[in-house]
């Protein structure tokens, strides 16, 4: 059985953003950077019919899958089948109908757990769920996702997570080469009512040396390479999806006699987009504000190092050309997109200067529309929200504000 998700967040780095610094942005103000759907399920099948089998397979067994998880994983539809309401149903009992044998002993109980592996994988983009999640001490949720079954190095994505204990708390996770398990980087939001009372969107928008969590489309946390400490990143290749609903295990601990059976995790839909802003094209293409509607623009007919960028008419000229190159450069007659003086700090002005393989120089066009200081971790911003001509940009906080807000044209 795949090992993963070891011990996740019993010592896991989380940083809490319970609705500050990214409570401004909205999916909406990312469409135009958001490519078609690619794939999707709406769980539209009669009531009692399996899900569908071109598009999920199922892990099963009592192994524990790494983390002490007590239940057995069925392909019965007792435990993963279609409601007739639009709905996939995936439901922890604590029954055991076929005698079904766990690391333990004889299992205590069964739940379901499906994939996309072997059916559907892709890089980038948008991978986005509706789900009314079960409740109850021991009950650990998941929608995730794996590179491979290579485990850490192949990475791991954890879209949503939650444990029965933390009802009001979902937790967004990423896992590879020196931090996995306990050591994964991570970050939580906790609203006020218990995640399980309604239906919520969970979401990533995933994008080259970019991951951003979402829920109900409000941003709780994103992460770069900056932000793992010098190890690998392994966000670059195809991944496939997961569901599952585990019984007890190393983090959410096991039930008690306050937890309530069966647990039944709903699904309305899950879908996927495409990631439409290429990070490794060789053509040039205009970055529009979607605050000013002007594009960023090199002033001057020769312009020399350090040249201060500014936003302009869109015109259509070498000035306003812009290509994301695959050393992870931002590039324009021949010169880089630059934090001046390799400073990563608010308010640092951006510049052109002569590319120079320094890390600072690389940037990222998220799914979201943030061009991204992969370095700093920060957002090229308008600075003082200027919407003239001539107005200068900087790098500052992502906040998800239209002043950082940018379009390929």
């Amino acid at each position: 059985m795949r090992k993963t998700r070891i011990l996740l967040a019993a010592a896991v780095v989380v940083t809490t953003l319970t609705g500050g610094l990214f409570a401004g942005s909205r999916h909406n103000e990312a469409e135009a950077a958001i490519g078609a759907i690619t794939w999707q399920d709406e769980f539209n099948g009669a009531a009692g019919t399996p899900i569908d089998g071109s598009k999920w397979k199922f892990d099963t067994g009592g192994g524990g899958f790494g983390n002490a998880e007590l239940e057995y994983y069925t392909n019965s539809t007792n435990n993963v089948v279609q409601d007739g309401q639009g709905h996939l149903a995936i439901t922890a009992r604590k029954a055991n109908p076929a005698n079904y044998q766990c690391w333990y002993g004889t299992c205590t109980y069964t739940s379901g757990r499906v994939l996309t592996a072997d059916k559907f994988t892709q890089t980038y983009g948008r991978f986005e769920a509706s789900i009314k999640i079960p409740k109850g001490q021991g009950i650990w949720p998941a929608f995730w996702m794996l590179g491979g079954n290579n485990w850490p190095t192949t990475g791991e994505i954890d879209i949503m997570e939650n444990v029965g204990s933390a009802p009001n708390t979902v937790y967004g996770t990423v896992h590879g080469p020196g931090y996995s398990g306990a050591g994964g980087i991570g970050g939580n939001k906790t609203i006020g009512s218990a995640l399980g009372d309604a239906f919520h969107t969970y979401a990533v928008d995933w994008s080259p040396n970019l991951i951003v969590w979402y829920l109900d489309g409000s941003e709780y946390f994103r992460v770069t390479p900056a932000n793992i400490n010098g190890n690998t990143w392994v966000y670059d290749h195809p991944f496939f999806m997961i569901m599952n609903v585990a019984v007890g295990g190393y983090w959410p601990g096991s039930p008690n006699s306050s937890t309530v059976f069966p647990q039944t995790m709903l699904v309305d839909y899950v879908r996927v987009s495409a990631w439409n802003s290429d990070g490794g094209g060789t053509t040039g293409s205009a970055l529009k504000s979607n605050f000013s509607g002007r594009c960023i623009d090199i002033p001057g007919a020769n312009p020399v190092d350090g040249a201060r960028l500014q936003m302009y008419d869109c015109n259509g000229t070498d000035a306003q050309k812009w290509t994301f190159n695959t050393d992870g450069t931002l590039r324009a007659l021949g010169k880089c997109m630059d934090p001046a003086g390799g400073a990563l700090t608010n308010g640092t002005p951006i510049q052109l200067v002569t590319c120079n393989g320094n890390p600072v120089q690389r940037f990222t066009l998220s799914s979201a529309g943030d061009l991204v200081n992969i370095s700093a971790n920060r957002c090229v911003d308008i600075t003082n929200q200027n919407s003239a001509n001539g107005a200068q940009l900087q790098l500052y906080d992502c906040s998800g504000g239209s002043n950082q807000k940018w379009t390929k044209a």
